[in-house]
């Protein structure tokens, strides 16, 4: 018995053909929109969540303003750790314990720590979750220091313009927050 050589082989190149392609992505579920609007490349990005788009929807100004505030922040504490007294004096006019003054200035060292991290992350969370840390320091912050000056009756100029600043760094952190957390609509 002879047997008939066979034809050679032909191998599909399914790279190539395309409706191949098509047909495989949408058997494993990628390519599309998921409920977010992320559309994902593969399946790993699809399970492991793709934040890499969200370089494109910063608004404008977040990057300079988490700088700025790292560096007040780092500013401050040193401050307040180094010259806990001449802090305390130019803002309230009045003296007090150097201890509780350089309490607060290692806190303020913490939270600007977390304020570094911010800068240089693209994970849209932790950007959220840093905005979120300034927001409830200046929060707590302008009501702490309005129930002291109430409590004191004394308003000198340096208190009344932390107060004012406080406010206007608080609303500038909130809009970050609220834009950060906003859908962006679909083209």
């Amino acid at each position: 018995m002879a047997s008939k050589p066979h034809a050679p082989l032909m191998k599909k190149h399914s790279q190539t053909d395309l409706v191949s392609r098509l047909k495989t992505r949408k058997v494993l579920g990628v390519g599309g929109e998921d409920d977010d609007g992320e559309v994902h490349r593969s399946k790993i990005s699809q399970m492991l969540g793709n934040e890499i788009k969200f370089a494109l929807r910063e608004p404008n100004g977040l990057r300079l303003w988490i700088l700025l505030s790292a560096v007040v922040f780092t500013s401050a504490a040193l401050m307040a750790l180094a010259f806990p007294n001449q802090l305390y004096e130019i803002i309230f006019e009045l003296t007090t314990t150097r201890i509780s003054i350089r309490l607060y200035g290692g806190s303020l060292l913490s939270i600007s720590l977390i304020l570094w991290n911010g800068l240089y992350t693209a994970e849209k969370v932790l950007v959220q979750w840093t905005l979120l840390t300034e927001a409830c320091y200046f929060g707590v912050q302008f009501l702490v220091t309005s129930v002291s000056l109430l409590e004191m009756g004394v308003l000198s100029n340096g208190a009344a313009l932390l107060l004012l600043s406080e406010a206007i760094f608080l609303l500038i952190t909130l809009s970050f927050y609220h834009q950060l957390g906003r859908r962006t609509k679909k083209i």
